[in-house]
């Protein structure tokens, strides 16, 4: 099966459109647009992607600290998924990472800032 039947097509051209609008879009607006521009073009979108779920979830979600947790872990994913495709891309990974790292420091989830901790160093071994 072609790679592009799984591709809602109509959702591809919305993105590019609020993205290239007149107007600057919103990191709301960014995030949308990039979570479907990176299921086509994932070297170009991924970065952008992870970048602009933690502005979304510092400045939209400051008060809001579990919906916060979720779109940094989605960063993370982002972050994750672009090493795989471009394994020298340990720098967004280990921006993700303490973006993540701070938000669980200072909500006490301790089990969970160990495992992230404990990747922080596996990806910074991996960059040098």
């Amino acid at each position: 099966m072609n790679h592009s039947a799984n591709i809602d097509h109509h959702a591809v051209l919305r993105a590019r459109v609020a993205l290239l609008g007149s107007g600057k879009p919103s990191v709301r607006e960014r995030v949308a647009a990039y979570r479907v521009l990176a299921q086509v073009s994932p070297l170009a979108y991924l970065p952008l992607l992870s970048a602009a779920l933690w502005k979304y979830s510092r400045y939209e979600f400051a008060h809001q600290p579990e919906i916060a947790l979720a779109l940094r872990a989605e960063s993370v994913a982002a972050a994750r998924r672009m090493c795989a495709l471009e394994p020298g891309r340990s720098d967004l990974l280990l921006t993700a990472l303490a973006n993540h790292r701070e938000l669980l420091i200072l909500l006490d989830r301790q089990e969970e800032l160990r495992a992230v901790e404990e990747e922080i160093t596996r990806a910074a071994a991996d960059e040098r």
